[in-house]
């Protein structure tokens, strides 16, 4: 029972009692009291004025010695102004380390019976990876862990977008201006040699746009009848109508590409449950077009493209096919939904992708409504912001972005130039080391990206996220490694820490209370940031839990504690740190060390 909901029954039980009125505990408020008052939980007396009729000061009072003469979890109280302020004894707080103690997963809600898929990551097979995509991938990977957390079955999905106009662009290019090359060739990694591709695509048609205008042709004509661009639709076609030599020049450079995308997800940490390409999905929203068009919701203009009048719903017509039967992005969405609700029978479907693409999903979820689908109401868009740098945006196409393996490779770097210059790792093998690099890099740089709200755009500084003070990935990991190395000598010295060390006769000080009350705020944040869907919430409260633990251990004997009950007391208590930053961690995908 959290302590709001016990108080809401006591405070109940004493209204009852004082002014025979029957109330339902629910109905009562109570919130964490505020850092300038003294007490752990306030009850709001305002709306209960009505059944006391008297003073807010005097019904708080009356409520208060009630409480303490009736409630032994109850110490003491205080009233100011309508707020009822209440302490709870160390009765209640050896209680609730008891409970956490004890527990074999802290954090872990019961399951809900939901089944919820979250597609993320869903990239382009056209360049590789970089730091927008690794936003969205440590964004869907923890949110699929929270919701975990919040006892849901998950599914972790993505489309990957493997054909399409961009998709040729790079084909083009790489038959235009590539000699045949090939990552065994030049030592490049696939996804990296495709990119380039699509660069060189960029810088052809540039060129071919500027010589149009010269020629007298305006702006807006240029870039549509670039050469490249026309062959490139050509292209497109063909790969729809199963043209052999396109298919295969497809198959080529998607492989390269996906072998590169297998080992950036590898180095994240990064898996799927299911894995769905374009080229397989496509098709599917075709039939669905012909449904729509069948029902009416749908209409073929003159020209053959298909479209979908949203204006009477306050937005504009959406081409759904082209005029020359080939897809757009709405109409794979369109089947792979369908698909995948009827395939999983899915309670909810979470689609991690950037801001820019909120009309998107609006459009989607109206149109599957009008299709008559009434799970579409169950889909949700977790529009995030971008990442930026000091510098500005980032351009594939211009090829300006922070690619995700060189990002990944600096961080190590500079986990390590850190790690090294702390001189604390004398004693650890190469081995241990190496790994240590890699897990303090990572994790400095997952935190650094979730600790921001997703939809809020972000600034990444490399530097900054690798401190190891303040609110960083690895000032959190250092926490947790001091915890475990006390942990060890204590281990050594053959002490016990678990729930018989949480005796009735310690009286937690004020600063243990912090810590108990704190840690036992872990499933109320992992069911806020749930449904918020937000690990946001979970990272800031991970660095609110390691920064009391530190002021904690700064100002309190652990080891060299004469009291052996108390020693052991303390013991548990920082073992229950452990576990919970362990537990809040692991749902942003951060690994935890046991030396630092």
């Amino acid at each position: 029972m959290t302590p709001e909901i016990f108080i809401q029954a006591k405070a109940a039980e004493a209204i009852k009692a004082l002014y025979n009125a029957d109330i339902q505990p629910s109905d009562l408020q109570v919130q964490v009291t505020r850092k300038e008052f003294e007490g752990d939980y306030t009850l709001v007396i305002f709306p209960l004025l009505r059944i006391s009729h008297s003073a807010p000061e005097n019904t708080g009072n009356a409520i208060g010695e009630w409480l303490v003469a009736n409630v032994p979890e109850i110490s003491a109280y205080n009233s100011v102004k309508g707020f009822l302020n209440l302490l709870f004894s160390p009765v209640w707080w050896d209680d609730v380390l008891t409970e956490i103690v004890s527990s074999e997963d802290f954090g872990q809600l019961e399951p809900t019976g939901r089944r919820i898929m979250v597609e993320f990551s869903s990239p382009n097979t056209n360049k590789p990876l970089h730091l927008g995509h690794i936003r969205n991938n440590l964004l869907g990977d923890s949110v699929s862990r929270l919701l975990k957390a919040n006892g849901n079955e998950v599914i972790k999905a993505t489309l990957v977008n493997d054909r399409g106009i961009h998709i040729c662009k790079s084909m083009l290019a790489w038959e235009k201006a590539f000699d045949g090359k090939t990552p065994e060739s030049t030592g490049i990694k696939g996804d990296h040699l495709v990119g380039d591709c699509y660069v060189a695509f960029n810088d052809i048609y540039t060129k071919e746009v500027k010589e149009l205008i010269a020629g007298g042709m305006s702006e807006e004509e240029a870039k549509k009848q670039a050469p490249c661009l026309v062959e490139a639709h050509e292209m497109l076609v063909k790969w729809e109508n199963e043209d052999k030599a396109v298919r295969d020049l497809w198959s080529m450079m998607n492989s390269w590409v996906f072998a590169g995308f297998d080992e950036t997800y590898r180095s994240l940490g990064i898996s799927f449950d299911k894995v769905d390409y374009e080229h397989d999905t496509y098709l599917l929203g075709k039939e669905l077009v012909q449904k729509g068009l069948d029902k009416g919701v749908l209409v073929r203009d003159p020209d053959g493209s298909v479209w979908c009048d949203l204006t009477g719903d306050g937005l504009d017509r959406k081409l759904v096919l082209r005029g020359d039967g080939t897809s757009v992005y709405i109409t794979q969405d369109l089947g792979t939904a369908e698909r995948r609700f009827a395939q999983y029978d899915l309670d909810s479907h979470v689609y991690v992708v950037g801001n820019e693409q909120d009309y998107h999903f609006q459009v989607l979820k109206l149109i599957l409504k009008k299709l008559g689908f009434d799970w579409s109401d169950q889909i949700y868009h977790l529009s995030y912001g971008m990442v930026e740098l000091p510098e500005g945006k980032m351009k594939s196409r211009e090829g300006t972005v922070v690619d995700a393996d060189d990002l990944i490779q600096k961080m190590y770097e500079e986990a390590k130039a850190t790690s090294e210059e702390s001189g604390k790792l004398a004693d650890m093998s190469e081995e241990e080391k190496e790994k240590l690099y890699h897990m303090i890099g990572l994790g400095a740089l997952k935190y650094f990206i979730i600790k921001v709200d997703p939809r809020k755009t972000m600034l990444f500084n490399p530097k900054e996220s690798i401190d190891f003070n303040g609110n960083t990935g690895p000032f959190i990991q250092y926490t947790h490694a001091r915890i475990r190395s006390i942990l060890r000598k204590a281990d050594e010295k053959g002490y016990v820490y678990d729930a018989s060390a949480v005796t009735k006769d310690i009286v937690p000080s004020a600063k243990e209370v912090r810590l108990i009350k704190l840690l036992n705020t872990l499933p109320q944040k992992v069911a806020e940031a749930g449904e918020a869907l937000s690990p946001a919430v979970v990272a800031n409260y991970s660095y609110d839990l390691a920064k009391e633990f530190n002021q904690y251990y700064h100002d309190t004997q652990i080891l060299k504690e004469p009291d052996a009950k108390l020693l052991q007391f303390r013991l548990a208590l920082i073992a229950s740190v452990a576990k919970a930053l362990v537990k809040s961690m692991g749902i942003l995908g951060i690994e935890l060390p046991e030396r630092m």
